[in-house]
Formats: C-alpha cells, sequence, structure tokens
C-alpha cells in the first residue's frame, strides 16, 4: 500500500479509502466485518463514512456497524483514519440537520456514541450551508477540536468559493480550517478542475474523490449490463446515454490490459491533488481487485486517449473558456 499526506497536514492515510455506505443496505455485518478486517490487511488505513449511511432517519445504521467492529478491540480503532460526516436529515425536529452549531455538537455526540470511539479523526461537513455563518460553524468545530473529540475537519459537495471563504474566516480565528474535500469526481464528471481542484491546491486541501466509477458505469458495465444495479432501468438509461464513450472507454481499456474500473482509479491517482479515492466495495473480490489501480502506468499518450474520450472542461478557470 502507498501513503500520502492528508492536504497540507502531517497526517499519512492510504492511496485508497474505503467507503462504508454500502455496509447494512446492500452489504451484510458480517461481510463489512470481513471486508474491514481485510482492508487493514491490505494497508488500507482510511475509512470513510457518515452519519446519514443507512437511510434509516436518526439510526446511523452505517456507522453502528463499524462502532461494533471498532468494539472488537484487536488495534482496530487504532489503525483506522476514521473519517465521518455531519449535515444530513437525522429527525424531525428543525435543529436536527445542516450546520447549526447545536446541530454539530449534538451529531458529533451521536456519532462518536455509535462508532464507539472517543474522538473522530476527520470531522467533514457534508454540504455546504450557506444558513449558517462561518463564525458559528468555526467555533463549534473549535470546541470539539479543544475537547480531543475532533482532530481534523474536512469539507465535501463545497464550491470553490465556498472553500475559500471557510479558509478566510479559519485563518482570522487562527484556526487550521479544512484540510480536504471531498467531491464527486470522475471521468464523466470533471466539472471541478475549472476551479474546485485549483482551490484545494492553494489552501493546501487534500481531494477525496467520491463515486469515483459513476456508479458502476466506468467499471465495465457494457460488460456486465445484465448483472446487478446494471439491470435497472436507470441504469439501462444512462448506458444508452453514452453508449459510444462506454465502447471507446472498454476498448481503450482492453487494450491496456487492464480492467476498466482500475484504470479509472489510476487516472485519478495521478493527478497530484487527489489524496484518496473512496472505493465502495460490496464484496471481498471488489476491494482486492481496487488495488491494482496502484500499480498501472498511465502515460502522455494513454491520458490523452482518456481525455478523447471523456474530455474535461478544458483546464482550469478562466483559461478554460477565456485568454
Amino acid at each position: 500500500m502507498e501513503y500520502t499526506h492528508l492536504g497540507r497536514t502531517g497526517l499519512k492515510v492510504s492511496r485508497l479509502c474505503l467507503g462504508t455506505m454500502n455496509f447494512g443496505p446492500h452489504t451484510a455485518e458480517a461481510d463489512a466485518f470481513r471486508i474491514m478486517d481485510r482492508a487493514l490487511e491490505l494497508g488500507i488505513n482510511f475509512f470513510d463514512t457518515a452519519n446519514v449511511y443507512g437511510w434509516k432517519v436518526g439510526e446511523g445504521v452505517t456507522e453502528q456497524i463499524l462502532g461494533r467492529w471498532f468494539a472488537q478491540g484487536g488495534g482496530r480503532r487504532e489503525k483506522v483514519v476514521l473519517a465521518t460526516k455531519v449535515f444530513g436529515h437525522m429527525g424531525d425536529w428543525p435543529n436536527q440537520q445542516r450546520l447549526s452549531a447545536l446541530h454539530i455538537r449534538q451529531a458529533s455526540e451521536e456519532s462518536l456514541r455509535r462508532l464507539q470511539t472517543d474522538h473522530i479523526d476527520l470531522y467533514q461537513m457534508h454540504h455546504v450551508d450557506r444558513e449558517a455563518p462561518w463564525e458559528e460553524i468555526w467555533q463549534a468545530m473549535e470546541v470539539l477540536v479543544g475537547q480531543g473529540k475532533v482532530l481534523y475537519v474536512g469539507s465535501s459537495n463545497f464550491a470553490a468559493w465556498d472553500i475559500a471563504q471557510a479558509m478566510a474566516a479559519a485563518n482570522t480565528r487562527h484556526f487550521l480550517g479544512l484540510v480536504c474535500e471531498q467531491s464527486k469526481y470522475h471521468l464523466m464528471t470533471r466539472a471541478i478542475e475549472l476551479e474546485v481542484i485549483p482551490a484545494c491546491r492553494a489552501f493546501g486541501l487534500g481531494l477525496i474523490p467520491w463515486s469515483p466509477l459513476a456508479g458502476g458505469l466506468l467499471g465495465g458495465a457494457l460488460q456486465k449490463a445484465k448483472e446487478g444495479r446494471r439491470a435497472d432501468e436507470k441504469q439501462q438509461a444512462e448506458i444508452e446515454k453514452c453508449r459510444p464513450q462506454l465502447e471507446a472507454w472498454e476498448k481503450f481499456c482492453q487494450a491496456l490490459g487492464e480492467k476498466p474500473a482500475d484504470v479509472a482509479l489510476a487516472w485519478l491517482l495521478r493527478n497530484p491533488v487527489v489524496t484518496a479515492p473512496i472505493i465502495g466495495p460490496r464484496t471481498m473480490e471488489q476491494l482486492d481487485g481496487a488495488l491494482r489501480a496502484l500499480e498501472i502506468p498511465l502515460d502522455d499518450s494513454a491520458l490523452q486517449k482518456i481525455d478523447g474520450i471523456w474530455p474535461g472542461p478544458g483546464g482550469e478557470a478562466p483559461k478554460a473558456y477565456a485568454w
């Protein structure tokens, strides 16, 4: 396993991040335990979850699964850089969502209880909340950091100007501020190359791409069109919408002698701003297979061919659309 610093921090995390969103709804608890044990065996020390995962309002199903896994001992908690999130709808009362100081306090306490731990290594704001002032958000986060309940703070689904605002407000408080941004980023969705990635580089934030395989479309969707999720109507419609590109993509990967999913991850890992794409294996085989991405070399010729299939926005703003 390869490791890198999380943004500008001294914290080292694996180049692949284990996403746990499938644990509960799609992966049984016993299988989730085996996947997490195997992840540690492979050297993956970066685990990502969220209080809303499990999709039963207020229950934090996935966090509970991780908590029971940690409770088995064996150094599991000590070996893991644990990331969870706050923002989502966790109850029917007005302050059981978003980023008020009240909700941040309540949500953090509930996550700690479910995860059966005394601290969260990386506490991520799951979405920007433009109704909450940064003075309130940072004050709440500073309290958690001061109490030792949170070590680092990150963002998710922020625009570049949200990152800039957050960092400016943190600087006035002499607070570390954001250390990473978790964004939707894959070959089919490259809009963050315009401004979010430059902002991450400028402010020293690590980038954690979520949905790196575009919900499976980049993982050999044409080959598996009759299997699992790819068989439903919505997925079939997505496939038909971009069939020519998918055909070119899978042909390119076949010529490389590599699996499409591995090449898609390898492409992300080539970006120096990217810390670790989030992989969300539902099976042990998917977890083991993802490590191949760390070994695939993509030269300039290969990158040009990939850009020809999945063109980005043309570079960074403003040069992407102006002089």
